[in-house]
C-alpha cells in the first residue's frame, strides 16, 4: 500500500510540474476565447452556472456549456476527452488518478437527511433528530423500518426509504458518513439530485438525502417546499440542542459546515477534474479566475468557501501565486 501511494504521489508531483512549464507556452498564445464543456456532480451545477455566467461577463467571446449528471458521469467525461472539465463531488479515486485525472478544490458543500415537511412526526423529528447510529440502520442495514422507534418513540408508522440511482459523490458521501459504500444504501432509487428531493415531496414517510442547495430555496434560503432538512441527533443525547439547530435556514447551515459544527463527511470539497493538467489558454483563465475572483460568488450561491492557503496553493500548482 506505502509503495503504491508513493508511485501515485509522484505521478501527480510530476504531473504539476509538466503543467507548470506547458502553462507558460500556452497562456503566451493571446486571446481568451472559444467554447468550455462541463459536465458532472448536481452538487457543482448551480455554482458552476453562476461562475460561467460571471466569467462570460468578463470574457463575451467565451462560450460555456454545462450539464450535469452525477459525479460519475463528470469523471468518465473528463478521462474519456468528453468534455474539458469534469465536476466532482468527492475524493477522487486512485484508478482515476492513474488514468491521468488532475484536479482542484474550488468549493465546499455538504450532504443533509432530508424528510416530507407534512410526515405526521414533523414536530418530534424536528425536536428529537436522528442519531447516526439510526441514519445507519435506515439506510445501510435497513434494520429500521418505523419512524417511531427511530425517534425513541412508539408507535408503526413505516419509513419509505429513498436513495439515488445514478452515481454520485452525494451518495458515496452519505454512506461515508453512516460508515458504508454508495452500493450499500437501502431504498427506492432516484435519479438525479432534483428526482430525489421531488420523491420525497410526493411522500409524506419519506426520508432521503439532497445536496444543501436542492435541500433549500435559492430565493427563500429557506428549505425547498414540500420538504424539510432533518436534524442529526450529534451529541446523541435525543433532543437537538441549541448548537445542533442550524436546519432550518441555508445561511445557518452553511455557517455550521464552514464552522465545522456539521460534521465531514456529510460535509466534503468539490472539485473540477481535468484529464492532465490544465494546458489550454482558455481553460487556464477559467480556473484561474474561478480560484480568485470567482470565490467573491461562493457565499451567495449556498457554497462554502475553500481555505485561502489551498486556493493558493491551487494557484501555485498551475505556475502562479496570484488570479489572472
Amino acid at each position: 500500500m506505502k509503495k503504491s501511494f508513493s508511485f501515485l504521489l509522484a505521478l501527480l508531483l510530476l504531473a504539476t510540474l509538466a503543467c507548470r512549464s506547458r502553462e507558460q507556452e500556452s497562456t503566451a498564445s493571446g486571446r481568451v476565447q472559444g467554447t468550455i464543456t462541463i459536465s458532472g456532480a448536481f452538487a457543482l451545477y448551480p455554482m458552476t452556472l453562476k461562475w460561467a455566467e460571471e466569467f462570460r461577463k468578463v470574457y463575451p467571446q467565451v462560450k460555456i456549456d454545462v450539464a450535469a449528471g452525477g459525479a460519475g458521469k463528470g469523471i468518465a467525461d473528463v478521462l474519456a476527452g468528453v468534455v474539458d472539465i469534469g465536476m466532482v463531488s468527492r475524493e477522487i479515486h486512485p484508478t482515476e488518478i492513474e488514468k491521468g485525472a488532475w484536479w482542484v478544490a474550488v468549493t465546499k458543500d455538504a450532504v443533509v437527511p432530508v424528510f416530507n415537511e407534512n410526515n405526521p412526526l414533523g414536530q418530534d423529528i424536528l425536536a428529537r433528530g436522528l442519531k447516526r447510529e439510526v441514519l445507519r440502520d435506515i439506510f445501510i442495514t435497513g434494520k429500521m423500518v418505523l419512524w417511531q422507534p427511530a425517534l425513541g418513540l412508539s408507535g408503526s408508522t413505516p419509513l419509505h426509504v429513498y436513495t439515488r440511482s445514478d452515481s454520485c459523490g452525494a451518495a458515496e458521501i452519505w454512506a461515508l458518513f453512516l460508515g458504508g459504500k454508495q452500493e450499500d444504501l437501502q431504498g427506492i432509487g432516484v435519479y438525479s439530485d432534483p428526482g430525489l428531493a421531488e420523491a420525497v415531496r410526493q411522500d409524506n414517510l419519506a426520508i432521503g438525502f439532497n445536496n444543501i442547495n436542492y435541500a433549500f430555496d435559492a430565493t427563500t434560503l429557506k428549505p425547498v417546499a414540500g420538504i424539510r432538512v432533518l436534524p442529526i441527533d450529534l451529541d446523541g443525547n435525543g433532543v437537538i440542542d441549541p448548537a445542533e439547530d442550524f436546519y432550518q435556514h441555508r445561511d445557518t447551515m452553511v455557517r455550521a459546515i464552514a464552522e465545522g459544527r456539521y460534521p465531514s463527511p456529510p460535509s466534503r470539497d468539490l472539485h473540477f477534474v481535468f484529464k492532465g493538467c490544465p494546458t489550454d489558454t482558455l481553460i487556464l483563465a477559467f480556473l484561474r479566475w474561478v480560484l480568485d475572483d470567482g470565490q467573491k460568488y461562493v457565499a451567495e450561491s449556498g457554497y462554502i468557501a475553500i481555505a485561502s492557503d489551498r486556493l493558493q496553493e491551487s494557484l501555485k500548482r498551475l505556475g502562479q501565486t496570484g488570479g489572472n
